[in-house]
């Protein structure tokens, strides 16, 4: 599987020694894994600002440190949040609604969370003078059949606009772009696990489903980059391999000595069978790294009036899919989750 080179820590310290960061929907698997990395370092302090008072009490008695502050805040209304940003160098905002199915029914509050919270987020950062802002978005956002992604699709497109018209502001706003992180909350590994235990058949959309099998460490080490080497505007994925649902299913049944059968129950609400991270629209201008693609902001102005005389090429690009050439085998794929498990 290919994975970014690691960010080491160490060799950049002014990034964190002193700093004081501050975390939206912190509770979250990614807040807890990246909380874990900084408390190693001699960070001044990490406040975790969301709105899930039992999660924060959770999480202040398995660290039990000092740096960590809690605030219970909710990134809909600009007021509540807006003192948390005091002495804050950098931000990392991953509230959101994340649920499908559950924006599918109430989309508005998709909106609200997921696109005015973010909107709210970036004036507190402009207000406190923030020096750097990393969004986590998903791969939802790309071609968004659903009411998540489409939130989250807008949620991009206002940090994008924002880093256009703050030219002269210290503040760096980046993006980071991924899919389900394997054996986090409410991704399909913890879920088989727990039909097995349940010994209950394990339930699968459809047997052609792909997704990318990115880990939580590959997560937050592309997370760093953007943070420590993004440049303002930019969208960040990390390039991954993929997996069939069903072959993750057979993985598992393996590991488990299960003979459950495997059930095929349809599409759920706005659930697409591929993840696509990468438009062909943006593969035209997306940079290949060794370990990631960086997709700059489209940089033409309103001035629309040029481009009837003069276009850009037409392209043949294809988009960045989980549907590609980079499938796991059943057996790389036990050998990931055995570590995992």
């Amino acid at each position: 599987m290919p994975s970014i080179k690691k960010t080491n820590l160490t060799l950049n310290r002014k990034y964190f020694l002193g700093k004081v960061f501050l975390i939206t929907g912190g509770t979250g698997s990614f807040g807890k894994a990246f909380v874990k990395k900084l408390l190693k370092i001699k960070v001044k302090k990490i406040i975790i600002l969301s709105r899930d008072e039992l999660k924060q009490f959770e999480m202040r008695n398995f660290f039990n440190d000092k740096r960590l502050d809690f605030i219970i805040a909710d990134i809909r209304d600009y007021s509540s949040i807006i003192d948390a940003f005091d002495g804050v160098d950098y931000v990392f905002h991953a509230a959101a609604l994340k649920q499908v199915p559950s924006s599918e029914f109430f989309p508005l509050e998709a909106i609200k969370t997921n696109t005015l919270g973010t909107e709210n987020v970036i004036r507190c950062c402009i207000e406190k003078k923030i020096k750097n802002f990393v969004l986590l978005s998903t791969d939802k956002a790309v071609y968004p059949i659903n009411a998540m992604g489409l939130s989250k699709a807008l949620a991009e497109k206002i940090v994008i606009a924002k880093s256009r018209t703050l030219k002269k502001s210290k503040l760096k706003l980046t993006i980071t772009r991924y899919g389900n992180v394997i054996g986090s909350r409410g991704s399909v590994i913890p879920y088989f696990k727990n039909l097995i235990k349940k010994n209950k058949p394990l339930t699968i959309t459809d047997k052609k489903m792909t997704r990318f099998f990115m880990s939580l460490d590959e997560a937050l080490d592309l997370i760093l980059f953007a943070f420590i080497k993004g440049n303002n505007g930019s969208i960040y994925v990390k390039k991954c391999s993929t997996a069939k649902i069903i072959d993750i299913a057979n993985s598992m049944k393996d590991i488990f000595n299960s003979k459950l059968p495997i059930k095929f129950i349809g599409l759920r609400h706005g659930e697409k069978l591929h993840e696509t991270l990468i438009s062909n629209n943006e593969m035209t201008r997306a940079k290949s790294h060794d370990e990631f693609y960086e997709i700059p902001p489209n940089t033409r102005d309103l001035n629309y009036e040029s481009f009837f005389f003069k276009g850009k090429k037409t392209s043949n690009q294809q988009p960045y899919t989980s549907n590609n050439k980079n499938l796991l085998t059943i057996k790389q794929i036990k050998k990931v989750l055995k570590k995992l498990l």
